[in-house]
């Protein structure tokens, strides 16, 4: 069975116009080719698609507050280093949660904090493409394990 992904689903996944144009309207006959052509396809990001896809994301410490965080102390350093984050970057803090407790979570938004400029755009495009697989996969693999 082959799949072929709407530009609109797409953007659930990454919400970054060219990456969705560039995978939809084409058939993908396994996870694994739809998932490596997610990944060439969002290789590089350059900082204005970072910037459209982080558009689509709330900040990390609203999440928090809204019962995602494991106490209320875990919930405040969150909050506290999501805005420390927006202070320095100029951008919401992201981060493919997925599995992740909250502790590891905010561990890696204090770490993250001491990178330079130039580091952390990597590392943001490098979540977002996480972030992209994790949704693709949700979204899609049903659909080819039929």
């Amino acid at each position: 069975m082959t799949v072929t992904p709407r530009h609109e689903e797409l953007l659930e996944c990454l919400r970054i116009e060219r990456w969705a144009e560039d995978l939809s309207g084409q058939s993908y006959g396994t996870m694994l080719e739809l998932e490596r052509t997610a990944v060439a396809a969002a290789t590089p990001l350059t900082t204005a698609e970072i910037d459209e896809a982080l558009a689509a994301h709330p900040p990390i410490g609203e999440q928090a507050a809204d019962g995602g965080a494991d106490d209320a102390g875990l919930a405040r350093r969150m909050a506290a280093g999501a805005v420390a984050y927006q202070e320095r970057f100029g951008r919401v803090f992201v981060i493919n949660a997925a599995g992740r407790a909250s502790e590891e979570i905010v561990a890696e938004l204090e770490r993250r904090l001491t990178h330079d400029d130039v580091a952390e755009l990597a590392e943001t495009a490098d979540q977002l493409r996480g972030i992209a697989l994790v949704r693709l996969r949700a979204a899609y693999k049903e659909q080819f394990d039929q």
